[in-house]
């Protein structure tokens, strides 16, 4: 939750000065992270989720995943919201 909470807090401030922020966590914080931006007024926030876990996972798994949420990476700081 906490950690969830300072990232939209700082995202919200990049938001607000005009730079695009989103950010990026396993699919184990997907509630936490709804339940935070939302609590905090900004349930826009942009977010992407990677498979759960990712600690003990091989670079080669790591680079897999970075590939697969490239695309929706690229959306959430380029769309409008």
């Amino acid at each position: 939750g906490s950690c969830t909470s300072c990232s939209v807090h700082d995202i919200s401030d990049l938001e607000l000065r005009g730079i695009p922020g989103m950010f990026i966590a396993s699919a184990e914080f997907v509630d936490a992270a709804v339940a935070q931006s939302t609590a905090l007024g900004f349930a826009s926030v942009a977010r992407v989720f990677s498979p759960h876990p990712i600690q003990d996972r091989t670079d080669a798994e790591m680079i897999a995943y970075a590939d697969a949420a490239f695309d929706d990476i690229l959306a959430a700081v380029t769309s409008p919201r």
